[in-house]
């Protein structure tokens, strides 16, 4: 495979300032979920974990978190977290007396881990803390310490400081972000993701490639952030299909498990895209999978963003960039920007991602998504500012 140039960039293409935050610690490895159990019984004496739609992926670490002595209560969170399932897990660990959390699961328990360790020392109403909907008030106290494993290789959210947390009553995806929501360990074991399906491999794969791609073409890019994107973009071009064809092909599923990692890493200093800034506004009117959403999305953005910077912004550095992801994602020297959009294309019609109205989304709520979706504060960091015409076309090819 050839090696991927580094882009070529002014001084004027990348800042100088940059915030990054992540994870206290970070553990990456095959096996590395067999230290799980004994960093918990370093932080505390009553774990509260929080599981998937499946927990019995999570049986091995149960059991080790028995055998350390720990008491363990449990709860599932089988799809995204609403604001209500968090404050009824918050109660119940709050009255067990459960003082460290660990999150084993896709993005969504791990979202939910770091929202109840949170809110179990932030006392006030839930909304006091939610943007959007809320107050968006700071966190005042750190959290109770949160060990996250993912057993996904798409969301980074072991890695985040930020919760999505699904608002019913609003229809709405929205987000408690603090510092404080920073993991005390993130545990990224490989081994974990072998059992997860095609079809969700597929759709959580292809959020790993967005959050290394938005970032990439951020307009808060910055050395920091690219350096995760250069090294996780080849590695998710080689490892997605050939991990959702065989998902027990460990070099996919490990090459899968660092480029998820790097993508989380990338999007806290660098921030995210159009593709995110429709997502959270999309799931939360039909209540879709937030991979799958993305997965939707991708090609579509990307092809616009590209269309539109040709034809407003031609001297724009994000245009550079779009020509060397061509060259990081299908290895060619010479690749260019229409072969980045081509190859995404084919890589969404090979994995077989349904398009948005297989999750209910009709032409009729284009004008409801489009309005919110450019309040979305990832869309102020989309390479351009897209127009309602351009983003109502997004929203309509990707149905």
């Amino acid at each position: 495979m050839v090696t991927p140039r580094r882009p070529s960039a002014t001084a004027s293409d990348l800042p100088v300032n940059f915030e990054f935050a992540t994870a206290q610690r970070i553990v990456f490895g095959p096996g590395a979920c067999a230290g799980a159990a004994p960093a918990a019984r370093e932080l505390g004496r009553h774990v509260l974990l929080v599981t998937g739609r499946d927990p019995r992926r999570a049986a091995r670490l149960t059991a080790d978190l028995h055998a350390a002595g720990l008491a363990v209560s449990s709860v599932q969170i089988p799809q995204e977290p609403s604001t209500d399932e968090v404050l009824h897990a918050t109660a119940a660990a709050r009255a067990a007396g459960c003082d460290v959390v660990v999150g084993c699961g896709g993005g969504a328990a791990l979202d939910a881990a770091k929202a109840i360790a949170a809110l179990l020392t932030n006392p006030g109403e839930l909304t006091d803390y939610l943007e959007v909907v809320g107050r968006a008030l700071p966190l005042a106290h750190p959290a109770v310490p949160c060990i996250a494993l993912p057993t996904t290789a798409g969301t980074g959210a072991e890695v985040t400081r930020n919760a999505v947390l699904t608002s019913k009553p609003h229809r709405v995806k929205v987000s408690l972000r603090s510092p404080h929501l920073l993991p005390r360990l993130a545990i990224v074991d490989p081994d974990l993701t072998h059992s997860l399906p095609p079809a969700a491999t597929a759709a959580s794969g292809v959020d790993a490639l967005t959050q290394l791609i938005e970032p990439y073409l951020s307009t808060r890019a910055n050395p920091l952030a690219d350096g995760f994107c250069v090294a996780g973009l080849p590695r998710v071009g080689r490892a997605l299909r050939r991990a959702f064809e065989e998902g027990t092909d460990a070099a996919a599923r490990e090459d899968m498990a660092f480029g998820s990692l790097c993508g989380g890493l990338a999007l806290t200093t660098a921030g995210l895209g159009a593709v995110h800034g429709f997502a959270n506004p999309i799931g939360g009117l039909v209540g879709a999978p937030h991979g799958a959403v993305c997965a939707a999305l991708l090609p579509h953005v990307l092809a616009a963003n590209l269309a539109a910077l040709r034809a407003r912004a031609p001297g724009h550095p994000a245009l550079a960039r779009c020509d060397e992801l061509g060259r990081l994602l299908t290895g060619r020297p010479h690749a260019e920007a229409a072969d980045a959009v081509a190859w995404v294309r084919e890589l969404v019609r090979a994995l077989a991602i349904p398009g948005l109205r297989a999750y209910g989304v009709t032409a009729a709520d284009i004008p409801a998504i489009v309005a919110a979706a450019a309040r979305a504060s990832s869309m102020k960091t989309n390479p351009i500012s897209l127009t309602p015409e351009e983003m109502a076309a997004i929203v309509a090819q990707s149905l």
